[in-house]
């Protein structure tokens, strides 16, 4: 079998499992990661209503300079969690998205908690 097929099926099955488990309310919703080799993505959701209630990307204008690295995904998730916060949302579901916990996904959920959100 194709080794990048392989790996992309691998991340879709742990995907699944997770979410099966995983749902976000407008009380707690979900903070989920998306992470290409270039970029990093995190959007907090309600899954009740179908909503995107805060996002942050590294593509984002006043974000650009950040590289796809762990110090920046620190940034990241600090200036989601301070955005997180002027919404008046304290606490969510992390969904890492079928990625390991560890490196960037790690550095993401320790900034927002730096910020001062409660996973």
């Amino acid at each position: 079998m194709n080794r990048v097929i392989d790996k992309r099926r691998k991340l879709a099955r742990r995907k699944h499992h997770i979410r099966k488990s995983i749902s976000g309310t407008a009380s707690r919703p979900r903070m989920t990661v998306f992470r290409s080799n270039s970029h990093m993505y995190i959007q907090v959701i309600d899954d009740v209503a179908g909503a995107t209630l805060v996002a942050a990307s590294s593509l984002e204008a006043d974000l650009k300079g950040l590289k796809n690295t762990v110090e920046d995904a620190a940034k990241l998730g600090e200036i989601l969690g301070k955005r997180m916060l002027e919404k008046n949302i304290d606490t969510c579901v992390f969904d890492r998205n079928g990625y390991l916990f560890h490196g960037i996904v790690k550095s993401i959920a320790d900034g927002a908690r730096k910020a001062g959100v409660r996973f």
